[in-house]
């Protein structure tokens, strides 16, 4: 069987240069099929998980077609627009565009929330052919017209599920509406949900699909172990694994974003470098904890799930679910941060008791169950753990005071208002002219 090539695919000369300057031989799955396709103007539903290939199955063609029918964009104007969910995905994508087109002359830019808008409305003032764009600031910029997308020959969405997880769904449909119907469309996802299809049928036409993956997979390379620690253990848990120098370039996934905050100052102080990133940071935080991780300056990474798709760096060697996700597929985003370009990976999971059906709902998703690992803290039975859990719980939930007439040291119900109180009632405002209360009468019904 011949081996495909990129050069096999019709991708001009210009770019087959680029992708040897990046050392890329030989094309992934998605990429061997959506770019034949995309070459020929054909409109497309892409299934497929980030590590998979899909920003130059998607850019190579773009960047061809647009360099072959050269034209101005006009003022604010743009010839395709890219939209990603996250800022490190655009940002990402910026990159790739920047290196598959240093032998091409197309213009393009990032415009993202979190940054001052300055520089982007610059950018923008001249028109772009290739804009990459979160859905916020896009609409942002559109409405203070320093964006114009009338003209936009190409509209491509990427990792649509994400985008419903996020809430942009509303402004996706905005920012259709403002688009040329005559256009060539991608659409891209991870999975397939029935918003997906709905979406798919309202913005594509007569599309190809290509499907590289099923709708969710575990990538065979990685190594999966689940950890059962009382959750106050689990700071011990984590300081004890790092002590072993095989776990080099960490991403740590957590629940919440001060979670992440306090993992990340509690590392450091242990003496690991580490940083965390999530939504409530600015972009320039995120971008630089980003850099340090990519540059082996931080050797932790702690995260939110919004570092669980878009974020490709090379050489994870461990992912560690602090904190199980409440949503199955995430567990498979997140580990799939390890075990990216042909490497191996381990991910490593912490289970409470009490987030053992988010276990149960990630080996249901497996179709298989997660070996347990031996917890070198000691491990404590089920029964000890639950107590523990509940004496937790009872320590942190607020006290009140017993009623009258009632012992001290158990919990009660809040007594409701007196106002609630059938015939009862909080003292009501004086009348106008008196000192009787009076009840404000109720509107009567139209």
């Amino acid at each position: 069987m011949t081996e495909v090539t990129f050069s096999g695919l019709g991708l001009a000369d210009p770019l087959l240069k680029a992708l040897a300057a990046e050392k890329y031989t030989h094309p992934t799955p998605i990429q061997a099929q959506a770019i034949p396709l995309l070459l020929e103007g054909r409109d497309l539903f892409g299934l497929a998980q980030t590590g998979t290939g899909k920003t130059a199955a998607f850019t190579l063609p773009l960047l061809q077609r647009l360099n072959k029918n050269q034209k101005a964009p006009g003022r604010n104007g743009v010839r395709a627009l890219i939209l990603a969910p996250t800022r490190e995905l655009a940002v990402q994508i910026g990159d790739s565009i920047r290196a598959y087109s240093q032998f091409v002359a197309i213009r393009h830019t990032v415009i993202t929330g979190g940054v001052p808008q300055g520089r982007q409305v610059k950018a923008m003032s001249r028109g772009v052919d290739i804009l990459v764009a979160t859905p916020g600031r896009l609409l942002d910029l559109v409405n203070q017209r320093h964006v114009d997308l009338h003209s936009a020959e190409t509209f491509i969405l990427d990792e649509g599920d994400r985008m419903f997880d996020m809430g942009f769904i509303r402004d996706i449909r905005k920012i259709v509406q403002m688009l040329p119907r005559e256009r060539h469309t991608m659409l891209f996802s991870a999975t397939m949900p029935r918003e997906i299809e709905k979406l798919a049928r309202e913005i594509l036409n007569d599309p190809a699909k290509v499907e590289v993956t099923p709708e969710v997979i575990t990538v065979d390379r990685i190594k999966q172990h689940v950890f059962h620690v009382q959750g106050s253990r689990k700071r011990d848990l984590l300081h004890e694994l790092m002590a072993d120098p095989a776990l080099s370039r960490v991403i740590v996934f957590t629940r919440t974003k001060h979670g992440a905050n306090r993992l990340a100052d509690q590392l450091v102080k242990s003496g690991v470098n580490a940083d965390a990133i999530h939504g409530n940071k600015s972009q320039g935080a995120r971008q630089r904890a980003l850099n340090d991780f990519k540059d082996n300056r931080s050797r932790v990474l702690v995260a939110t799930d919004i570092a669980s798709r878009g974020i490709d760096v090379d050489d994870v060697s461990h992912v560690i679910n602090f904190d199980l996700p409440m949503e199955a597929e995430s567990y498979v985003h997140r580990i799939g941060r390890t075990a990216r370009a042909g490497a191996g990976g381990i991910a490593i999971s912490f289970c409470d008791p009490a987030e053992k059906k988010y276990l149960r709902d990630i080996e249901r998703l497996l179709k298989r169950p997660i070996d347990t690992a031996e917890n070198p803290l000691g491990a404590a039975n089920d029964s000890e753990l639950r107590e523990r859990r509940d004496h937790d719980q009872d320590r942190d939930e607020p006290r009140r005071k017993p009623h009258r007439g009632q012992p001290a040291g158990k919990k009660y119900r809040a007594r409701k208002p007196e106002g609630n109180k059938a015939g009862g009632g909080a003292k009501q405002p004086a009348k106008p002219g008196g000192d009787k209360p009076f009840r404000r009468s109720r509107p009567r019904a139209a």
